[in-house]
């Protein structure tokens, strides 16, 4: 069994979603017969035929529309948005219609739908095309909001959005859709939806990111540990509902928190779990909880891209200024 990518690893579970429930069908700009601009889809018409995986016009209204009307209907709609920042277009029928569908008709009907979009910068992108946008969407009720970090969480989160009965935003970190490979069975076993996954365990602070920022994160605990320092690191994984229990037993155990987003600071994932941890946490904290983030302004064009996205470096800092508090 060979390694695969991240991007692989979408492929390998719509494939296999397809395969095994036909009410599944994959539509966006240019998925069928391109395989869509980052290859997710590649291969799928030629396999599943142009009935179920549809290339559409550019018109993102359209195909979340659409995705809602098949969903009400019984299927199971996969649709693609090319990248995440053109996903505003959709909103309307994402917020007044999707997430409300369980709610307005008292549980008669569900909206059984998954949005893929790409996301996050690191790839010199134009002005449109870098956005990490999960705060906009987690703050819509009836919606769920997904961002995996490797391969397997990949294939074992998406299987587990299809299946879901409720829609669900599913971010893809298109930084990382190559970075690394790991060996991911195609079994069909989902992973759960609604939890935190702690990658690493620690005893002297908890360090807490999503998405691609996983990695600089997980880096940064493999040089702290070089110094006998135990980091603990949470992969939130499933932003919205958000599973503050994970987190909050461990900065029980850690006393500290530092939390790593992409995204811009105002208004963000990261400021939710912060005043959670105020919240709830307070009596466990020795230090003040430090967020690490990008900017309040657009994502910058190239050279300016790496100064937005956290370095190593600056999470270093941060921990370093969090552990030193007395």
């Amino acid at each position: 069994m060979s390694a695969i990518t991240l991007v692989e690893a979408v492929t390998q579970a719509l494939s296999y979603e397809l395969e095994h429930d036909h009410d599944v069908l994959v539509f966006g700009q240019d998925v069928g017969g391109n395989g869509g601009v980052f290859r997710a889809t590649e291969g799928l018409q030629k396999r599943f035929g142009k009935e179920r995986i549809r290339d559409t016009p550019l018109a993102e209204n359209m195909i979340v529309g659409l995705a809602v009307g098949m969903a009400a209907q019984g299927l199971k709609p996969v649709a693609e948005i090319q990248f995440m920042d053109f996903i505003c277009a959709g909103i309307d029928q994402i917020l007044s219609h999707g997430s409300r569908l369980r709610n307005r008709t008292r549980g008669r009907l569900t909206c059984p739908m998954v949005i893929r979009t790409p996301s996050g910068g690191g790839i010199r992108a134009p002005e449109h095309h870098s956005d990490s946008m999960e705060a906009i969407f987690s703050t819509i009720p009836g919606l769920r909001v997904v961002i995996p970090s490797s391969p397997s969480r990949a294939y074992g989160l998406l299987l587990a959005s299809i299946r879901d009965p409720d829609p669900v935003i599913f971010m893809e970190p298109k930084r990382i859709y190559r970075m690394v490979k790991e060996i991911v069975p195609d079994n069909g076993e989902a992973l759960p939806l609604d939890v935190c996954f702690v990658l690493r365990e620690g005893k002297d602070i908890t360090l807490v990111s999503w998405g691609a920022m996983v990695h600089e994160t997980l880096q940064v605990a493999d040089k702290l540990a070089q110094e006998g320092i135990e980091a603990e690191v949470i992969d939130v994984a499933t932003i919205k509902p958000l599973d503050m229990e994970t987190i909050l037993q461990s900065v029980e155990k850690t006393g500290r928190c530092v939390i790593i987003q992409e995204a811009n600071p105002t208004c963000s994932v990261s400021s939710e779990i912060s005043a959670q941890l105020a919240e709830k946490g307070l009596t466990s904290l020795m230090a003040p909880v430090k967020r690490v983030t990008g900017y309040d302004t657009v994502m910058p064009l190239y050279r300016l891209e790496k100064l937005y996205i956290p370095s190593e470096q600056k999470i270093m800092n941060t921990v370093k200024e969090v552990l030193e508090y007395a």
